[in-house]
């Protein structure tokens, strides 16, 4: 079976991605596209590429398995380790105290674009370390992504001997089960994640957030949609709440309330009011 993604059906499925989810395919990744349209050509035999789309415009299952397919899923645990280290060092005390004078007994985060699950746990893993799982302070973790077959892989937490390398060897022992010729994440850690499909070009089911991340997302928005959902984040945190981004994304010429901080060689930015 030929297949050439035309410049009229790239720019039809490209809007249409735009349009649901935010997404920006540039003539960069139109090979990207273009390969994953094929494949579900080719699975479910469909004769044209209008076709499909004229399916996809009746059936909203369909609009989540294709946006699924296209989006890219990596990651891994303790990525881009400064941010953990920071998160370990400086902001989990510095909130535990604000929240404590402030009477509030729990702490709240979102991993937005969480894929498979490694960021979430990660980030539990640190926070049990650091405060135990008895601790007054209530640790809720909500994790939410645009692909279902990467929540499944999240929720079951059985993760291959080659994605668990970069874990440390005491969060190893400590919070998986050796399971085959795998790892397992335990339920303590479990507990702590409430795993949930999200499309970040809807509104934030999510409020009075300590921390964000969103990591490597943010990059497949245009500027507009970035800055919609930038400034959606500022409004969900608490005061001197937290936003990670990824290694390659920065807040630098966005017109965002973000303060810029960086915490040993971690970059973050901060919800400020004060002048």
């Amino acid at each position: 079976m030929e297949f050439i993604l035309n410049d009229e059906d790239f720019k039809l499925f490209k809007d249409f991605i735009y349009e649901k989810s935010g997404i920006y395919f540039s003539e960069i990744n139109k090979a990207v596209l273009e390969n994953r349209l094929y494949e579900i050509m080719l699975k479910n035999k469909y004769l044209s590429l209008k076709e499909y789309y004229n399916f996809l415009l009746k059936d909203e299952n369909e609009i989540r398995n294709f946006l699924d397919k296209v989006t890219t899923n990596l990651t891994k645990f303790f990525r881009n380790e400064p941010q953990f280290e920071a998160l370990k060092n400086t902001v989990i005390k510095e909130i535990v105290k604000r929240n404590k004078e402030k009477g509030i007994n729990n702490i709240r985060i979102w991993s937005a674009g969480c894929s498979s699950g490694e960021e979430p746990y990660t980030i539990a893993m640190v926070f049990a370390e650091e405060l135990g799982f008895n601790s007054s302070f209530e640790v809720k973790i909500v994790a939410s992504d645009i692909s279902l077959k990467s929540l499944l892989i999240a929720k079951e937490g059985f993760y291959s001997e080659e994605k668990v390398k970069d874990v440390p060897q005491n969060y190893l022992e400590k919070y998986f089960e050796r399971i085959g010729d795998g790892y397992k994440i335990k339920d303590e850690i479990k507990k702590m994640i409430k795993f949930d499909y999200h499309n970040l070009k809807h509104e934030f089911p999510y409020k009075d957030l300590d921390i964000i991340f969103c990591r490597n997302v943010i990059i497949y928005f245009d500027q507009k949609i970035q800055l919609d959902v930038i400034n959606k984040f500022y409004n969900l945190l608490r005061d001197y709440g937290y936003l990670f981004l990824g290694h390659s994304e920065s807040l630098f010429g966005m017109n965002t309330k973000f303060k810029f901080r960086k915490i040993d060689n971690a970059i973050c930015y901060i919800k400020d009011e004060t002048k």
